[in-house]
């Protein structure tokens, strides 16, 4: 006979052939998507990000003690690669052993150290599983919705795979077969107990449990290409091919827009689930619905509708059928769609590099500019911005209203930005037209005419960055509002921007490049930072206890996080704290996405989930660096009835505030 256990041959002959098919099949629907750009430049950083977020696990440490465990359980597969190896081997020869190193005492102890660390690994997944039931927690669990029993059953199989593992390896030790000597600790210690049985039973035990272990091998192959563990081969693949240098800040895509070759059947975003690009299908298939990402929205832990973890498995389940419909409000309820705020967390958070956002923001795009549905709440501000080019519908006479209070003049560029101007101050539209953002803007403005930098503003010539109507799905306004922007900067001469709000930041810097504008754009805070550094502005004493918000698209879109605190701390007789979600984990205020001007119809306001926590630290200051940050918290603040005893500031505010009084603040 040509081996000694055929069983073994012929279960991982079938568990190939119907894993291979399953593969195939599911290469040919991520296929099926439509082009993604980008996705195969900048090798080296790729090779890099591969190597620390495949090999280092370096997103799943996130999360210490389940971030350990998962990594302690790939490692260890890694190693036990080399006994799948000799159990193949043992099929054909009885003491197999592989060529070069199979004798190599560091071998035998590495596989047997390996097998006992993922078996502890195995019992930390089951009590935070356990822990987190969510038939007990239900939402507050982040595996509510979730596939919990085919988790318990992988558990189940890899444990398997384990306990055969030692058992032939041990009977394999007591019939003098075993390649290894005592350094294999756990199958020599294991030998013990089974050795009273006897040379006959041990070969039984032996043949038995190696036939086991490779037919419970090929049977977790094929329930990981038919289950949510399909991310161990497509994981991999979805980092090799993510958003480079970053996932956040800019949309993955500008669609392109022509008037004149568009008609009734142009597709903008995605309305049908291969509509999406290849890129957002692989996503798809590759989330393990962990959910990390369902922990931290922003929707979600205030009562919504919207799980970004669910959104990605409504369209899987979308994906695998014959037969597809409409995504909305079909697959994704109207109230899931419009519920996001793009903040980002979601994306940040999720282990395996899934870009929800864009997938959001896509399904947006088609229901605005194929379907025109989009809350009817949104419709004013799309119109403010189209008519009169701010969302607010002030216009823009009333775009130079903040300089009235200010005891010097702000330059107005009218033709070329003058050469002895440093910076163009992008104002925004909320610094410009909003009461409490315009006291923000007209601290930046002196504290940059007191540190002795020129600055100019635009005036009425700026308009809407386009940001929210872009994240509200309408990119055919967005791109009016871009292009028309880049055009006067283009026409101004302008090279070097300040902006005070974070979205304008966003789309300025990381945005419009896409469309050919090619700007040095810096946040206010950074700007000041660097002032305070470089002793330009000379910070006084304030007494406060400052609790400091990470504005999303200042934070995680755009990573500026050192900058505000930097200001903050460097004012003496502050008492900076900071909440338990912030940086990279903070919670937004409820603005992006252009929530701004929607209601909140489901569960608790965001901006007071945020100010409740902020109003927690037992601060007297809550401070922030984006203009509609400044507005939610306010509001919230307000709310709540604390308005006399907790102000909420901008970092620029604070520092004026802790020198010399300047008028008006």
């Amino acid at each position: 006979m040509l081996t000694r256990y055929p069983i073994g041959l012929v279960a991982t002959a079938i568990a190939l052939f119907i894993a291979v098919a399953r593969l195939i099949h599911i290469f040919k629907l991520i296929k099926a998507g439509s082009k993604a750009t980008g996705r195969t430049t900048s090798f080296a950083r790729r090779a890099k990000v591969e190597l620390e977020e495949v090999g280092g696990q370096r997103r799943l440490f996130q999360w210490t003690v389940p971030g350990f465990a998962h990594a302690i359980t790939f490692w260890g597969f890694a190693v036990l690669i080399l006994t799948i190896i000799e159990a193949y081997g043992d099929l054909f020869q009885k003491n197999f052993a592989i060529p070069g190193i199979g004798h190599a005492a560091f071998v035998g102890f590495i596989e047997d150290f390996s097998a006992c660390a993922v078996l502890v690994a195995l019992i930390i997944f089951s009590v935070i599983r356990l822990s987190a039931d969510p038939r007990r927690k239900e939402r507050a669990s982040r595996f509510y919705g979730s596939h919990t029993k085919t988790a318990w059953v992988t558990l189940g199989m890899i444990a398997l795979v384990i306990i055969t593992l030692f058992v032939y390896r041990a009977a394999q030790t007591n019939t003098g077969d075993f390649p290894y000597g005592w350094w294999a600790f756990a199958s020599h210690g294991l030998a013990k107990a089974l050795h009273s049985l006897g040379m006959g039973a041990n070969r039984t035990i032996e043949t038995v449990f190696v036939d086991l272990n490779i037919v419970v091998i090929m049977s977790f192959l094929v329930l990981v290409v038919y289950s949510k563990h399909l991310h161990i081969f497509m994981a991999p693949l979805n980092v090799a091919f993510t958003r480079q240098p970053s996932r956040l800040g800019a949309l993955d895509k500008t669609p392109a827009i022509d008037l004149e070759t568009m008609d009734e059947d142009t597709i903008f975003g995605a309305g049908r689930i291969d509509h999406f690009t290849w890129k957002q299908l692989l996503d798809i298939v590759t989330c393990t619905e962990c959910g990390r990402c369902q922990s931290q929205c922003p929707a979600w832990n205030t009562g919504k509708a919207l799980s970004p973890k669910l959104v990605i498995m409504d369209l899987r389940n979308e994906l695998f059928k014959k037969e597809h419909k409409a995504l909305v409000p079909y697959v994704i309820a109207d109230d899931v769609l419009w519920a996001c705020t793009t903040c980002g967390a979601c994306v940040e958070e999720c282990p395996v590099d899934i870009e929800h956002v864009d997938a959001i923001v896509d399904m947006r795009r088609y229901e605005v500019l194929n379907k025109s549905r989009f809350p009817s709440e949104a419709a004013l501000m799309l119109r403010n911005v189209e008519n009169r080019g701010d969302p607010w519908g002030l216009g823009a006479a009333k775009r130079l209203e903040w300089t009235e209070g200010l005891d010097f003049e702000v330059p107005v560029i009218d033709g070329e930005i003058g050469d002895d101007v440093e910076y163009l101050f992008w104002v925004g539209c909320a610094g410009a037209l909003d009461e409490r953002a315009r006291k923000t803007t007209q601290s930046v403005a002196r504290l940059l005419h007191r540190a002795g930098v020129s600055f100019a503003v635009l005036g009425p010539a700026e308009t809407c960055t386009g940001d929210p109507v872009r994240r509200l799905g309408n990119e055919y306004l967005f791109q009016m509002q871009a292009q028309q922007n880049i055009e006067t900067l283009q026409s101004a001469k302008v090279k070097k921007v300040v902006a005070s709000c974070p979205h304008c930041f966003n789309s300025l810097s990381k945005e419009y490049p896409s469309l050919g504008g090619n700007f040095e754009v810096i946040h206010h805070s950074q700007l000041l930072a660097r002032l305070v550094a470089e002793n330009k502005l000379y910070p006084g004493h304030l007494a406060a206890k400052v609790a400091y918000h990470d504005p999303c698209y200042l934070g995680r879109h755009n990573q500026v996080y050192g900058p505000p605190r930097s200001v903050i701390e460097s004012l003496p007789g502050v008492d900076s704290i900071e909440m338990g979600r912030c940086r990279e984990r903070s919670f937004c205020c409820g603005a992006g996405g252009a929530r701004m001007w929607l209601e909140e119809h489901q569960g608790k306001r965001i901006n007071l989930e945020r100010t409740d926590e902020a109003l927690g630290t037992g601060a007297d200051v809550v401070s922030t660096a984006c203009p509609y940050c400044l507005i939610m918290l306010d509001d919230a603040v307000k709310e709540r009835g604390r308005a006399e005893d907790v102000k909420v500031l901008d970092v620029a505010q604070l520092l004026e505030r802790s020198m010399e009084p300047a008028p008006g603040n």
